[in-house]
Formats: structure tokens, C-alpha cells, sequence
């Protein structure tokens, strides 16, 4: 299989830079076809930037792409008909119906007339838009608005759908049925390039990267990146959180520290060597009392060791 056939994406050294802001840091990048590849990372990380250049909307200032076997942003133009691009603001228009928005984008891509209504008619139905067809697009629910966006960006087939942050302002539910709707795509042969920053969205990715100040900092899938994560992952179950987070966060071999509900999450570098018991012996000697147990690590630890500064990395075993 070559790498034309096998990625649907492909990127090396892609830098962009805004004046003395470098908003996409040297990304390499191997996107497989058909697929949800996510970007996790938080607001300014590179995340809307690099979407940008991969769709040719913005010109590199070092390295190169091919997406769909094409360059950008060289080939942009015949790129373009390939992909879907949905926004994390509501772009459509407001004070057309569902079905007048349908068919304003449908004539947008010059979708052929014979197949324009089955087609537009197709997809009110699998969106579940067939109540509010007839309905204003500005005056719809958070959720609706999200399944209208999404079924103008499908609606020329694209072999590529870039989402940028796509469930930023509606509810769990709508979210969900969201992502149904995405994986449904996916195995019928579309590659999703989707950002986010929520953690419970990136683990639904098949492979995500982890972006960090324009930087690619981690890639993989979520379970592999949990497992390599090169920390240790305590939990401490004490009656005192306030006190037992106040000595520990003291403490250099600790990387990092939370609260979640009366327990403590602490991530422990993995030179550290029996994390527990180390807990326990510093906590026994400060009179505090605490239930210590070693868990797994979730995608939020991965986040939070490979964003991080290293000042705290070089700890004795």
C-alpha cells in the first residue's frame, strides 16, 4: 500500500507564523483514510491554524502538505470540491429555511440538478431535520443548528470533512448523536479531521495528536497514548484534601496534582519507583491520613504530562 492510497492527509514541517507569533510549529503529520483523527489541545495551540492550512485557506510559511493527494496550498483549487469544512460558529443563514439553506449550498457546489432534490431530501432525513424544514435556520436549537451545519458541509460527498471544534455550544445529548452521525461517516469511506478540547471528545477519536503552543507534543491512539504516558498515576482518598494537596504539591517528584471530589489525582514521573509507598511514607510522616492506590492513566494525565514544563521531570529514583 503507498502512501497516497494509505493517508488521507499528510504533513511535514508545516509552520505558519503571524508576525512573531508561530501559531503551527514544524507539524508532521500521517492522517490514514477513513477515519476520526483528532487535535486536542486548548484555545491557541495551532489547532484552527493548522485546519486552515490543510484545507489551502492559508499559505505556509515553511514545510509542505498533501491532503487527497494534492498539494497546499498549490492545489487548493482542486482540492476544494473534495472537502466538507464545518466551523465552530454557526455560518449558515439565519433568515433562510433548513431546506432554502440545503438547496443555497447545493447550488454553491453546483451539485448536479437531476440528483439535487433526492440528495437534499436524503440528508433532512438522516440529520433528523424533517420537522423544522420549513423553519428559519437562526431561530433553531443549539443541536439543530449543529445537524444543519453538518449536513451542508456532507452534502457535496466529500472524501475529507474538517470540523473545527463542532460541539463547542450545544448539550451531552446533541453531542453524542453528533458523533454517532460522524462514525457513520467514517465507515462509509470519509476521513474526519475533527479539533476539540474536550477530553471525553478525543477519546472517541481512532488516533488523535496532542498540540501544545503550535507543537505536536503526543500522537496515537487514546489507548496508546494513556499507556505511554512515562508517569505514574496516584490517587489518594482523604477526609483532608485541602491539607494532603497543600504537602504534596511541595513535593518535586509530583508533576502534577487535583482534586477530584474527596480524592486526589497526582501524576508521578515513572523514575520515581513505588509511587505508593512513597505517598504513604511522606503522608504517614506528616500525620496525615490517606487511602493511596496506583490507577490508569486517562486522556486528561496524557494532556496534562506532555503540556507541561519539564522543571519537575529530573527527579531521583
Amino acid at each position: 500500500m503507498t502512501s497516497e492510497t494509505e493517508f488521507a492527509i499528510r504533513a511535514s514541517g508545516l509552520t505558519k507564523n503571524f508576525g512573531n507569533l508561530i501559531a503551527v510549529d514544524h507539524l508532521d503529520l500521517d492522517v490514514p483514510k477513513a477515519l476520526v483523527y483528532g487535535f486536542l489541545g486548548p484555545n491557541g495551540s495551532g489547532k484552527t491554524t493548522a485546519i486552515r492550512l490543510l484545507c489551502g485557506l492559508l499559505t505556509p510559511t515553511e514545510g509542505s502538505a498533501t491532503v487527497l493527494g494534492h498539494e497546499v496550498p498549490g492545489d487548493a483549487s482542486q482540492l476544494k470540491p473534495k472537502i466538507g469544512y464545518m466551523t465552530q460558529k454557526f455560518s449558515l443563514y439565519g433568515d433562510l429555511t433548513i431546506q432554502e439553506n440545503l438547496e443555497f449550498i447545493a447550488d454553491v457546489y453546483s451539485y448536479p440538478r437531476r440528483d439535487r432534490r433526492a440528495r437534499v431530501e436524503d440528508l433532512i432525513e438522516r440529520y433528523n431535520l424533517d420537522q423544522q424544514r420549513n423553519q428559519f435556520a437562526g431561530t433553531m436549537s443549539g443541536g439543530q443548528k449543529q445537524r444543519l451545519a453538518l449536513a451542508c458541509a456532507v452534502l457535496n460527498r466529500p472524501k475529507l470533512l474538517l470540523l473545527d471544534e463542532p460541539t463547542s455550544a450545544v448539550d451531552p445529548k446533541s453531542r453524542r448523536d453528533f458523533w454517532e452521525k460522524l462514525f457513520a461517516l467514517a465507515n462509509e469511506g470519509t476521513t474526519i479531521l475533527v479539533s476539540t478540547h474536550y477530553m471525553d471528545e478525543a477519546e472517541r477519536c481512532h488516533r488523535l495528536a496532542i498540540l501544545d503552543h503550535g507543537k505536536k507534543v503526543a500522537d496515537g491512539a487514546p489507548a496508546e497514548l494513556q499507556a505511554a504516558t512515562g508517569m505514574s498515576v496516584v490517587e489518594i482518598a482523604t477526609d483532608d484534601t485541602a491539607a494532603v494537596q497543600f504537602e504534596l504539591k511541595k513535593l518535586p517528584e509530583i508533576r502534577s496534582i487535583t482534586q477530584l471530589g474527596v480524592r486526589l489525582r497526582a501524576l508521578i514521573p515513572d523514575s520515581r519507583k513505588n509511587p505508593v509507598a512513597f505517598i504513604e511514607s511522606h503522608l504517614s510522616s506528616l500525620a496525615l491520613n490517606g487511602k493511596v492506590m496506583q490507577v490508569e492513566a486517562s486522556l486528561e494525565d496524557v494532556f496534562v504530562a506532555v503540556t507541561q514544563d519539564d522543571e519537575k521531570l529530573d527527579t531521583a529514583a
